[in-house]
């Protein structure tokens, strides 16, 4: 159950055999069914969630209904409302389950807890906040600049495998069009 985030976590540090049993002792298993929310918009968002099992999918929705996917998180990756999480203040994304999913949580209060008792802990999460904001500066620069067939190509590259897991409207409203414009550009690359 818990080998995925220690390989995960000594990508970039490595715990002693007391440390990963605190560390563990801090994580909480929760499951996810099809179409259940792990946070809602509005709510707060309590947990740092790393994704055992299943993918979810994180949406924000403007007051006129439209929805725009900010994020895919599948087995190996970590999601949350990030603002929501380190501030207290109310989710402004929904963070649905694209599959059923085994999820480890950690809380807020958890993890001050592992940054005094591990103060190396920091470091890793210092560097996953910079993968992610690196992640969301590619993707902010690309959707201003690649031409759509070369986003699809790099959604091909970030997230391996995932087109075979869930629907192309998915992936259309990550990538900003429409399911039919990504069912030509999939033709034109099966074609090559």
């Amino acid at each position: 159950m818990y080998e995925l985030i220690l390989q995960n976590i000594s990508k970039h540090i490595q715990f002693t055999e007391e440390e990963t049993s605190f560390f563990i002792s801090m994580l909480k298993k929760r499951k996810l069914r099809k179409r259940q929310f792990l946070v809602q918009k509005g709510d707060i968002c309590k947990h740092e969630t790393f994704v055992i099992k299943g993918c979810l999918r994180a949406i924000y929705t403007t007051p006129n209904a439209q929805e725009y996917m900010t994020q895919f998180a599948m087995e190996d990756w970590w999601i949350n409302d990030f603002e929501s999480f380190l501030t207290g203040k109310p989710a402004t994304l929904d963070i649905e389950a694209l599959e059923d999913c085994t999820l480890l949580q950690i809380d807020y209060p958890s993890l001050q807890l592992i940054y005094e008792r591990i103060p190396k802990f920091e470091r890793f999460s210092r560097l996953m906040l910079e993968k992610s904001y690196l992640s969301l500066y590619k993707r902010m620069v690309s959707s201003m600049s690649k031409p759509a067939e070369e986003r699809y190509q790099d959604f091909l590259k970030q997230y391996p495998n995932l087109h075979h897991r869930i629907p192309q409207y998915h992936i259309a409203a990550y990538l900003g069009i429409t399911p039919e414009f990504l069912s030509k550009i999939r033709k034109k690359l099966a074609k090559q």
